[in-house]
């Protein structure tokens, strides 16, 4: 794959994420961070089975959804038996 290729299916990439995502710093609800999660995931599996490349962005973006997911969880257990 070539260089060239590559950033095409990054530009591609951060093109869905902006289309289809929320920013994971404005993200409010567990559920829609899920959604995110999985969606991201699938995208990331074609991606692979298709280009056999996936870019490191949709690595460091589904980090943040799951650092967002984690924090968020943190919070709701502190609510609940921190009180």
């Amino acid at each position: 794959m070539t260089e060239r290729e590559m950033r095409k299916i990054d530009q591609e990439l951060k093109q869905f994420a902006m289309k289809n995502f929320e920013r994971p710093s404005n993200c409010r609800n567990l559920e829609q961070i899920r959604y995110y999660v999985r969606e991201l995931s699938v995208k990331i599996d074609e991606m692979r089975r298709q280009f056999n490349y996936v870019p490191s962005s949709a690595y460091s973006l589904l980090a943040q959804y799951n650092a967002k997911q984690n924090s968020i969880i943190g919070m709701d257990f502190r609510k609940t038996y921190c009180s």
